[in-house]
């Protein structure tokens, strides 16, 4: 071989290596609809993406796309189809299609949002995960608010007929259907929407954790916040990735990406959430906001309605092929008691 070929087949063998390296390399996309200024871009995505780089030694990255590419409610399904790599976003905005998860939504489930989203995401792995709702996506973790609460921009909500026929934004089928019985007009909206909401009249008051208050700029429009014990509801939430993107990676990238998602990013879901319901209570007392405890009755009330709602998930979780719902909410729930009492 002569010398000029000697180097033209080099150089080329440097190419081909070089073209094989870049290859090996992933840039996995993610769609979110809160502003980048937003805790769970600056707290959750971020870091997470950080560490999805160092785990995979650089052969994965991950890059939050500019803008959403879709509406809250529609982005699991963008992770199914594969618009995005990776999106988040709240199990509440499609109902009938997570029945399944109901459970962890409805009342008195706790406020630490660490050992309800752990919990969360145990039962999910032993009992869910192969479920026909979850087809098509890799799920990476699940979350919840720590409790959401009633929040009235004009008025204390203490007693019952301090509902009545308040125009209240909520996210869910279980949220609707305690507000009908407290005598309330639900009005069913994604939480960013709340502002635009409350400034043209819409609506009254909201449902809200109390960071959501502050993260989406309710405080000038809501004063009034109302404590049910261990909540008055809650909202599931998801971190979900494309299956077929999913295995294409290497298996092990794969293998590094699980050890830093599942139960380790749903705690850490959880624990980001604590934080800031716990920032953003001592914001809002220091403003001089009103927090008023929820009298015996309304407390009764909402029991009653939840244990009513329990009844007929159990039965409808069972229609959608959950062997034994009530059994599973039993387990979540002991979860979350001895993770919250550590």
């Amino acid at each position: 071989m002569s010398m000029s070929k000697s180097r033209f087949w080099l150089a080329g063998a440097v190419f081909m290596l070089q073209a094989g390296a870049a290859s090996a390399q992933t840039t996995l996309t993610v769609s979110s609809w809160v502003p980048q200024t937003h805790f769970l871009y600056t707290q959750i995505l971020a870091p997470f993406g950080d560490r999805v780089s160092k785990a995979t030694q650089g052969r994965v990255t991950v890059r939050v796309l500019p803008a959403a590419i879709g509406s809250p409610p529609q982005h699991f399904e963008l992770a199914r189809k594969g618009a995005a790599d990776i999106t988040w976003g709240n199990f509440t905005y499609e109902p009938d299609r997570f029945v399944s998860l109901w459970f962890a939504e409805f009342a008195f489930a706790g406020t630490n949002a660490q050992a309800s989203s752990t919990a969360l995401w145990r039962v999910y792995d032993k009992h869910l995960k192969s479920h026909k709702s979850y087809d098509g996506v890799q799920m990476l973790a699940v979350g919840l608010l720590g409790g959401g609460q009633i929040h009235h921009g004009k008025k204390a909500v203490v007693q019952l007929d301090d509902l009545k026929n308040t125009k209240v934004r909520m996210g869910g089928p279980i949220q609707k259907r305690f507000l009908e019985a407290l005598g309330a007009v639900p009005v069913a909206a994604p939480a960013p929407k709340a502002y635009e909401l409350l400034q043209s009249g819409v609506i009254d008051a909201s449902l809200h954790s109390m960071e959501s208050i502050v993260n989406f700029r309710l405080e000038a429009s809501l004063k009034h916040h109302t404590l049910v014990p261990d909540g008055t509801y809650d909202g599931t939430f998801f971190i979900a990735m494309n299956k077929r993107k999913w295995n294409s990676l290497a298996a092990a990238d794969r293998e590094a990406i699980s050890k830093i998602s599942g139960e380790a990013l749903s705690a850490e879901w959880g624990r980001q959430f604590d934080l800031q319901n716990s920032a953003a209570t001592a914001k809002l007392k220091a403003a001089g906001h009103q927090f008023h405890d929820a009298s015996p009755q309304l407390v009764a009330k909402i029991r009653e309605v939840n244990d009513a709602m329990i009844k007929d998930w159990v039965e409808a979780a069972k229609k959608d092929g959950v062997a034994d719902p009530a059994g599973m909410l039993v387990e979540y729930l002991s979860i979350y008691k001895s993770l919250a009492a550590k």
